[in-house]
C-alpha cells in the first residue's frame, strides 16, 4: 500500500510538473528588469514606458479563470479607486495566451492590464518559480471554453517604485488579501 501511494505521488508530480525549487527571487532594493510583453488586448507593453509616473503593482498568478486567481484579480478590480489614491497601477501577468487573458478580462470585467508570459521569460527575470503550463476547460453561462497557458508562475507580487527599483516582494501571497496587503504597504510609504 505504501509503495502504491509513493508511486501515485511520483506519477502526479511527473504528469503535472512541479514548481522549481530554485529561488532567485529579486529582492527589495534591486532594479526591476526591463521587459516587454503583449497585453490581453494584443497590444505591446513595455515596463520602461510606465516607470517614473506611478508605483507599479506587478503580480504574477498561475492561471486565468481558476479559483484563487479569479479572487485575486477581482479584488484588484474592486479596489481600483484605492489603488489610484495610492498612486499606483496594477498589472497582472501569467503564462496564459492572449485569447485566454482576453476571455478572463471580459468575463470578470477586469479594469487593469493583463500581460502574457507564455514562455516564462519574464517570470524568470524576476526569479519567480514556475513550471510547465497546461490547458483547462471552464464553463461560463453554459458555454465551455478551453484556456491554454505555456507557463505556470508561482503567485508572487512585486511593487516597482517610480525609480524602477523593487520596493515590495511577496512570494507567499494570500490571493484574497493580496490587494489589502499591497495597499497597507503603500499607505505606510
Amino acid at each position: 500500500m505504501k509503495q502504491l501511494i509513493i508511486s501515485l505521488s511520483l506519477l502526479l508530480v511527473i504528469s503535472t510538473g512541479s514548481f522549481s525549487q530554485e529561488n532567485n527571487l529579486l529582492k527589495v532594493g534591486k532594479k526591476a528588469p526591463m521587459f516587454k510583453a503583449v497585453t490581453d488586448k494584443g497590444k505591446p507593453w513595455a515596463l520602461k514606458n510606465h516607470l517614473g509616473k506611478k508605483n507599479i503593482i506587478l503580480y504574477f498568478y498561475p492561471a486565468a479563470m481558476t479559483g484563487g486567481c479569479t479572487k485575486q484579480a477581482c479584488a484588484y478590480r474592486n479596489f481600483k479607486e484605492d489603488i489610484k489614491l495610492a498612486n499606483a497601477i496594477v498589472v497582472g501577468i501569467s503564462g496564459d495566451n492572449i485569447e485566454g487573458l482576453t476571455f478572463f478580462r471580459k468575463t470578470y470585467d477586469l479594469n487593469f492590464t493583463l500581460l502574457s508570459d507564455e514562455d516564462g521569460k519574464i517570470a524568470k527575470k524576476f526569479g519567480v518559480v514556475s513550471r510547465d503550463g497546461g490547458t483547462i476547460t471552464t464553463e461560463v453561462n453554459g458555454e465551455k471554453f478551453e484556456l491554454t497557458r505555456g507557463n505556470t508562475a508561482g503567485r508572487t507580487t512585486f511593487i516597482i517604485g517610480k525609480n524602477g527599483k523593487i520596493i515590495y516582494v511577496n512570494d507567499k501571497v494570500d490571493a484574497k488579501k493580496d490587494v489589502k496587503d499591497v495597499l497597507e504597504f503603500l499607505r505606510d510609504k
